[in-house]
């Protein structure tokens, strides 16, 4: 039995992750919870080291503290208050018309305007 499980370790993870999905857990909760359940099927079945679960808290703090990362929802955030307040649709259509004339004007615009929001 315990072949088995070792052998089908992840298909079984994908199913039990669809079913997580299928009750309607938020998908961050169900992928943590999947990812820390057979983790610790894995270390009773000897599969891992209990080493790797005990590194796991410093790698989620690590991960935290990435700055990389931290600007992702920043940038959403600011991509959301630039098309609520309309500003970017105005920012579109006034380099849309300076370029319009131009072959591929609407390509030079959307980067020129990704390049100023960047």
């Amino acid at each position: 039995m315990n072949e088995f499980l070792i052998a089908n370790m992840a298909p079984i993870m994908f199913a039990s992750l669809i079913i997580f999905l299928m009750f309607g857990y938020a998908v961050t909760f169900s992928l943590a919870a999947c990812g820390l359940l057979f983790g610790l099927v894995a270390v009773e079945l000897g599969v891992i080291q209990p080493a790797f679960l005990q590194s796991l808290p410093l790698r989620m703090f690590g991960i935290m503290q990435n700055d990389t990362l931290l600007a992702i929802p920043f940038f959403t955030f600011m991509g959301l208050i630039l098309e609520r307040s309309g500003m970017a649709e105005d920012l579109l259509d006034t380099i849309g018309q300076l370029f319009g004339p131009i072959r591929g004007g609407l390509a030079y615009a959307v980067i020129l305007v990704g390049a100023m929001l960047a």
